[in-house]
């Protein structure tokens, strides 16, 4: 369960985790959660310290008493530690300050849960099927290019599986022990973009409370996907393209270099190439995340076509 007023951090969680496995309630008031958890249990509660209805930390005395069984993780802004370290005192799991960062508090989660026996639902690597040529030639192709450090471009129509195969890539990589971090560019506002990509110091804008490390810092050593990159602005443009040349990234309010050791890459649902001719897009960036480019057909239509399955469900 998510709980948080904040609509921008709710849907953002609430992706990170379902594409991950696991089944997702959300909430932007606390009081509600009262009675839905007398009906249903769940195992982990992200909870804000401070919501629009009931403070966060008399939501937690309710939650361990018709829920004694659910870890709860606080959320909080910096200046409010000490009220999620007394939340801890009242039984909370732990907490996490805000700005927010999925894989962090994933790590959280996963040390919840390893005393719970439960696991996310769990997919296969054999997750795409079916017999259609132009689909298994792709796949054949995404599997020679894994072993690879060749940035890829998957283009594609929305819903045609670009992410199913950048996990392919990944799993056939000789990165695949490490993180594999998606990232939707369309649901990241353009303002706080380089922060989410890239990172921010302490004080380096308004609501920047603390040092952050960015989804590239995280990705270091494994695979960061952007799905429709297009979406990015031109200053984002800017700064990836540099981190993909040059392999170090720069906080947001820093001029310290960063070290990165990914593999990048990158899907859109739109013709880059047109994008780049209309000044759209930034040709020398479209150029380096085209090392290897797959184009996914589309799903529908066709009685031969490729379909995506999830087997071996938990």
């Amino acid at each position: 369960m998510i709980i948080d007023d904040d609509p921008y951090i709710v849907n953002l969680l609430d992706n990170f985790f379902r594409k991950d496995g696991y089944a997702t309630y959300k909430l932007t008031k606390g009081k509600p959660a009262i009675p839905l958890l007398q009906k249903k249990q769940f195992d982990i509660i992200l909870c804000d310290i401070r919501l629009p209805d009931i403070e966060g930390t008399e939501l937690l005395m309710h939650i361990r008493k018709v829920s004694p069984n659910s870890s709860v993780i606080m959320m909080t802004a910096y200046a409010e530690i000490k009220a999620a370290v007394d939340s801890i005192k009242s039984g909370a799991f732990d907490y996490i300050t805000k700005p927010i960062h999925p894989d962090v508090i994933n790590d959280l989660i996963k040390k919840a849960i390893k005393g719970k026996h439960i696991q996310p639902t769990s997919v296969t690597e054999d997750f795409l099927t079916g017999n259609n040529n132009q689909m298994l030639e792709l796949i054949d192709q995404a599997k020679l290019v894994a072993p690879t450090d060749m940035s890829v471009l998957i283009q594609g129509e929305t819903g045609s599986g670009k992410e199913y195969i950048a996990r392919m890539i990944h799993n056939f990589s000789n990165r695949k022990e490490k993180n594999f971090i998606a990232i939707d560019c369309g649901a990241i506002p353009r303002e706080l973009a380089n922060s989410e990509l890239f990172g921010h110091v302490k004080g380096s804008f308004t609501g920047a409370i603390a040092d952050k490390k960015g989804y590239f810092e995280h990705a270091s050593g494994g695979t960061i996907f952007l799905d429709e990159i297009g979406n990015l602005s031109y200053e984002t443009q800017v700064k990836l393209l540099r981190a993909i040349q040059y392999k170090v990234i720069t906080r947001v309010g820093d001029t310290k270099s960063i070290p990165v050791d990914l593999r990048f890459i990158a899907a859109t649902n739109s013709n880059l190439k047109d994008q780049a001719i209309k000044k759209n897009f930034r040709e020398d960036l479209y150029h380096r995340i085209n090392e290897f480019k797959l184009e996914l057909p589309p799903l529908r239509g066709a009685r031969q076509r490729c379909f995506v399955v999830c087997s071996e469900i938990s």
